[in-house]
């Protein structure tokens, strides 16, 4: 049998009702669903470290979520793993016709443009009214934030220049300031701060950086410089609840020029 047969039939004995496992009986797309998203994010994870062994296990255990999904589909009538194959085919032949028709070829620039002319053109033939349909309401928030945004400057709802940004920025700071000193309750000061953040997206995106990689790269900053003050502490016999916040600051400042330093020496 071809390894995807395999893959195929153990799902169906999974699920069998009679001789299958329980566990995997008792699953529905719901419950499935955010295993799909975390083997998606450990298939990224074996990606950034260059770890292609990893990479296999884990591109197997995002197949195996798609082979779950499409096996539970089945049972239920609507469809199944041949149907997702020659959909995703489909489409994808749709979206090359430079490859598999007689459109002329295209650049990696234009045809990212011509991509998404056909997938607003497929969102029409499915009555989607909004150019905004289509972004799944599940993706982090970050992500969608981003995608909303590259929606709405297609038909020319966008800011001019990054500096138009900053200054929405400040104007979304001064408002976030506004309701701190009003006292208002945490709904405001949310939904305040949800601003500021989807603008600071918008900034990052009129930068030509990426958000995504931007807040990961100042996570792993902070986890750095923060595991700097934690080991020069105890170095010297001090524990972090006994430091002061400027011993602890000057810390910091100590592990950026580290930092620089490296950087320089690189």
């Amino acid at each position: 049998m071809r390894p995807i047969d395999r893959l195929l039939d153990l799902m169906a004995t999974l699920r069998d009702p009679q001789r299958g496992c329980a566990w995997d009986r008792e699953q529905t797309f719901r419950t499935i669903a955010p295993y799909t998203v975390e083997e998606a994010y450990e298939v990224a994870d074996a990606i950034e470290h260059d770890d292609m062994a990893a990479l296999k296990d884990e591109l197997g255990d995002l197949l195996f979520q798609v082979v779950f999904h499409a096996r539970m589909a089945s049972e239920a009538g609507h469809f199944d793993f041949d149907d997702v194959a020659r959909a995703i085919t489909d489409k994808m032949i749709r979206r090359h016709p430079h490859v598999f028709a007689d459109a002329d070829q295209r650049d990696a620039q234009t045809q990212t443009i011509a991509w998404e002319v056909t997938k607003a053109e497929e969102r029409a033939a499915k009555g989607h009214a909004s150019v905004l349909d289509g972004i799944a309401r599940s993706l982090p928030p970050m992500t969608r934030a981003l995608k909303l945004q590259c929606r709405a400057a297609r038909v020319g709802f966008d800011w001019a220049e990054a500096a138009d940004v900053i200054a929405k920025i400040t104007e979304e700071v001064s408002e976030i300031q506004v309701e701190i000193d009003a006292k208002s309750g945490p709904e405001r000061l949310e939904d305040e701060v949800g601003d500021l953040l989807f603008v600071c997206v918008n900034l990052a995106r009129k930068l030509m950086v990426d958000p995504e990689l931007a807040l990961k790269r100042a996570n792993a900053k902070f986890t750095s410089r923060f595991n700097h003050i934690e080991t020069t502490l105890h170095a010297s016999g001090q524990s972090l609840d006994r430091a002061s916040l400027a011993e602890m600051e000057e810390l910091w400042l100590d592990a950026k020029r580290r930092e620089r330093s490296q950087g320089e020496g690189q």
